[in-house]
């Protein structure tokens, strides 16, 4: 039987070495998960017309981010992620069925 890889990859890899792990709050469902199994996404303000951006001077705008923390079930819902096969490809999402008769 094959080896079972990972839905999906961090950037961070957990240790057993590391000792306890801050939790934060998912951004989407309110959900306390561990700081290394979150997916971080910026949310932000940006204006992407240049001749408005020439009229307006940077000191003016407030273009502040945001860092949001997705746990993975939010990250998948929301495309952040994919989901990956036992083979390593990404999976399609599933199409909804309106079972209405």
């Amino acid at each position: 039987m094959p080896e079972r890889r990972s839905a999906y990859t961090r950037g961070h890899s957990q240790t057993s070495s590391r000792g306890h792990q801050p939790t934060v709050f998912c951004s989407y469902c309110g959900r306390k998960v561990p700081k290394h199994k979150c997916f971080v996404q910026y949310s932000g303000f940006h204006i992407t017309d240049p001749a408005l951006r020439k009229e307006i001077d940077r000191k003016q705008v407030s273009a502040g981010t945001n860092k949001m923390y997705a746990c993975p079930a939010c990250a998948r819902h929301r495309g952040i992620i994919m989901k990956k096969d036992s083979t390593g490809r990404l999976v399609p999402a599933k199409k909804k069925v309106n079972k209405r008769m």
